[in-house]
């Protein structure tokens, strides 16, 4: 399972813009088609859960594990 830090990264390189700062770090990302993707990321530096790991891939990212992991 991946840690939040590893969704952090993924989110900075491939170009989510962070656009709220609070106990979490809330990215963003508007598409060609102008659909706004949004993510959460924790500060801890746990595992993400693997329900929760499988929702932020489904709804939130939209893509599958094997492109997360060559992005991050």
């Amino acid at each position: 399972m991946p840690k939040w830090k590893d969704l952090k990264r993924y989110c900075k390189k491939t170009g989510w813009e962070l656009y709220k700062s609070t106990d979490h770090d809330y990215y963003r990302k508007v598409e060609s088609d102008g659909t706004v993707k949004r993510t959460k990321v924790s500060r801890s530096s746990k595992e993400i859960p693997k329900m929760l790991w499988k929702h932020i891939l489904k709804d939130q990212l939209q893509i599958d594990e094997e492109e997360f992991n060559r992005n991050i």
